[in-house]
């Protein structure tokens, strides 16, 4: 029950969150103000979704994503695909949460799990997730009205 009523709320986050993505032209992906460039905003958030799936969903990261982690991918702004890439990464940090989530027995739902960030529910790492997510879509839009371009 909780992973229905939750569902279309993250799908709806998630769509725009991803749509604005796919948006973004290639030559914005180095813009940024501050350390933080557009790219790197992306790439962090499917890095939180694949950390939040095992955190507090038992689902470990599949070992071919860990490039997204964003140290691993530093500086490495040679790929003439990368918006192809990051849109690809999000899709399946995006469906590797979800699949967490259905996994979740529903007894699980509200039972407090600890983390690295202290204690907290899947539900309310959920609902963490959707903030985070409108922070850093924001962030993006900020950057590309903002950040000088070279």
């Amino acid at each position: 029950m909780t992973f229905n009523t939750v569902l279309p709320i993250w799908q709806a986050i998630q769509e725009r969150f991803h749509k604005t993505v796919k948006a973004v032209p290639q030559e914005d992906l180095n813009l940024q103000i501050g350390s933080s460039s557009i790219e790197s905003l992306i790439r962090h958030n499917a890095e939180v979704e694949f950390m939040f799936a095992d955190w507090f969903f038992g689902k470990p990261m599949p070992e071919v994503h860990n490039t997204a982690k964003s140290d691993a991918v530093e500086g490495n702004n040679e790929s003439i695909n990368r918006s192809v890439e990051l849109v690809d990464l999000l899709a399946a940090s995006n469906a590797h949460f979800i699949e967490a989530m259905r996994e979740l027995p529903e007894k699980s739902w509200h039972q407090i799990v600890e983390s690295r960030m202290g204690p907290s529910t899947p539900l309310e790492a959920v609902g963490r997730l959707m903030y985070h997510t409108g922070i850093h879509s924001g962030q993006i839009s900020m950057i590309q009205k903002n950040a000088p371009r070279i």
